[in-house]
């Protein structure tokens, strides 16, 4: 969907030894804030980033462009640090949507970025009022992020009548992430900071300083930042919090006029409350990108052809979009992908060091939330890599003790059984019927979602 943008060439890889004070491994949202902080607060640090693909190719780069925040997550972040930390953090993911548009701005970078707001919505019975208890644990804590909508209100401003109630978050914002992203890159390369793509990293050493082996050079470094995403699956210290999940896109054609005549002009961003959650928003020339958290899996985590593009994942998201807007059935869809997820079990990010080493630093589990957090990530790690005791550096999502997921085989066996359950209720639940008794318990055993829900 970059079509009128100029073509990328790829940063050459690297083909010879550099030294480093870091080495950051991942061009993402996240390796490129962690670059971009490193050097703003310490501009003599030399920064060197290493990408596999071209910095944007993995999941920065074809998400949905939901700019949101951690306030949805506001028990999950009470379940580990206490009330004050939470806010903080709750907080701080507020600000860095704002920090991002004004990212954007300063860099006159056009990643689309429009503040209109997020509605999480109610598309059946079954998913009744799921934020009650965010809403009410926000409440306790002195706080109204959450604005509700009236149900007449809500099917206007999305321009479906399947959406029986919602509430409005109105700090969130949408993006173009691939514009966003590749803006990130050039700003990083006018900063110094030297990137190579088409370079694949085979082994990271735990000596100090690191050696970084690519398969034509390497970097000797003094801090190492792992932000691979869910490829940190091939890490076995990091491969137990997280498990790879896809997630499909489809893009309609340009339909400016009929997006006017059903009502959805103020550019909200939507989603609903299923835990294959559907989320969708439309574009600036009058498209509807429209995705779905599927939850397809592969075996051993490893990072292939279901996470680029999965036809039943793309099938099921194309359903749901045409039960969504039944209106719209004569448009045609464009553009169709998938990509990977880190979900960990509460669905919130986990920040450490490798075992045996104080310079290796990873962040990983953004599930399905890191364009605005990713910030945040940025903070932390580049804290984390120049030895700095601070805020960041210190905060409970570092070092937490997250649950972990079964070993391979269970947890790909294990974790197929219980996506088939959600899938099989969800479904059920969306036709007003009841589910199985086996597929409601079972369902329970799946991580938590985007969302806190009820």
């Amino acid at each position: 969907m970059l079509e009128a943008e100029p073509r990328l060439d790829a940063a050459a890889p690297l083909v010879t030894s550099v030294e480093a004070d870091v080495v950051v491994v991942g061009g993402g949202f996240v390796g490129l804030w962690t670059a971009l902080t490193i050097r703003e607060i310490s501009p003599a640090s030399k920064v060197v980033v290493l990408e596999r693909d071209v910095c944007g190719g993995g999941a920065s780069g074809r998400n949905g462009g939901f700019v949101m925040s951690w306030w949805p997550k506001i028990a999950s972040l009470l379940g580990f640090m206490d009330a004050e930390q939470a806010l903080s953090l709750a907080h701080a993911s507020e600000c860095a949507i704002q920090e991002l548009g004004d990212f954007c701005e300063q860099n006159s970078i056009d990643a689309h970025f429009r503040r209109a707001g997020w509605l999480w919505t109610s598309t059946s019975e079954a998913q009744g009022n799921a934020w009650t208890a965010t809403v009410e644990a926000c409440s306790k804590l002195g706080v109204s992020p959450f604005e509700r909508v009236a149900t007449d209100e809500v099917a206007r401003r999305t321009g479906s009548s399947i959406h029986r109630a919602a509430v409005l978050e109105r700090s969130n914002a949408t993006v173009q992430p691939a514009a966003l992203v590749r803006g990130m890159r050039k700003v990083a390369l006018k900063r110094g900071i030297q990137i190579y793509e088409k370079t694949s990293v085979l082994e990271v050493s735990q000596d100090y300083p690191s050696i970084v082996r690519t398969e034509t050079g390497q970097v000797r470094a003094r801090a190492v930042v792992l932000a691979t995403n869910a490829w940190a699956t091939a890490i076995p210290e990091i491969a137990r919090l997280i498990v790879p999940v896809n997630s499909s896109i489809i893009v309609t054609e340009p339909i400016p006029e009929r997006l006017r005549s059903i009502g959805w002009t103020g550019g909200e961003a939507i989603t609903d409350s299923q835990l294959m959650v559907d989320y969708y928003r439309t574009t600036r020339d009058g498209r509807i990108a429209f995705g779905k958290g599927t939850g397809a899996l592969s075996r051993g985590g490893v990072i292939d052809g279901t996470f680029s593009y999965h036809a039943d994942s793309c099938s099921m998201t194309e359903r749901d979009f045409r039960r969504t807007y039944p209106m719209l059935a004569d448009v045609r869809l464009t553009h169709a992908w998938s990509g990977p997820i880190d979900r960990t079990y509460d669905s919130l990010p986990v920040f450490g060091t490798l075992s045996g080493t104080n310079h290796i630093h990873y962040g990983v589990g953004w599930s399905g939330n890191g364009v605005g957090p990713s910030r945040i990530g940025g903070k932390i790690l580049a804290s984390l890599a120049l030895g700095k005791k601070d805020e960041w550096s210190t905060c409970a999502l570092v070092a937490r003790r997250a649950r972990t997921f079964p070993p391979e085989p269970i947890k790909y066996l294990g974790g197929s059984l219980v996506r088939g359950a959600v899938r099989r209720k969800e479904c059920r639940e969306a036709e007003g019927a009841v589910p199985s008794m086996f597929d409601v318990t079972l369902a329970k055993l799946a991580p938590s979602g985007l969302e806190d829900k009820a």
